[in-house]
């Protein structure tokens, strides 16, 4: 069945926001397969904690603007590693950059399709891995 068209568009502006905002990465899932309580995560990163609070700022206010409120935030509090947004049909995780590499979202939801983004969703340069990456091996985890 896949994702709603109303998810779909949720991701489609989530990832719009983010991109003006320059993420080092945006990916986006349909887990509506997978999970009962959302349709789909978006897996956001920037490189400090300020970029992380920029985005979820803009990326908040573009989801509401187009007419869907958020239902939580969890994460802000503190140095903003990882904040989540539920906004019910899609779930935004933004990250920073070294969190996002430790957690490997995307390779725990391998198994679930990708949402294609369109194509004025960027990402300036290639996406750069940290340092840390370097320790962990996670090619056992999928593609």
């Amino acid at each position: 069945m896949g994702a709603s068209e109303v998810a779909v568009e949720m991701v489609v502006t989530a990832a719009r926001a983010a991109s003006e905002l320059k993420a080092t990465s945006i990916a986006a899932i349909d887990v509506s397969e997978r999970l009962v309580l959302t349709d789909a995560f978006v897996v956001i990163s920037g490189s400090t904690e300020r970029q992380v609070r920029a985005i979820v700022d803009a990326v908040e206010e573009a989801v509401e603007k187009s007419g869907h409120q958020r239902k939580r935030r969890e994460g802000l509090d503190g140095e903003a590693h990882w904040v989540l947004l539920d906004f019910g049909e899609i779930m935004v995780h933004v990250q920073q950059d070294e969190d996002r590499e430790f957690y490997a979202l995307e390779k725990l939801w391998a198994d679930c399709p990708a949402i294609e983004l369109p194509e004025d969703v960027n990402v300036e340069g290639e996406y750069q891995q940290s340092s840390l990456s370097q320790y962990f091996d996670f090619s056992d985890l999928g593609n």
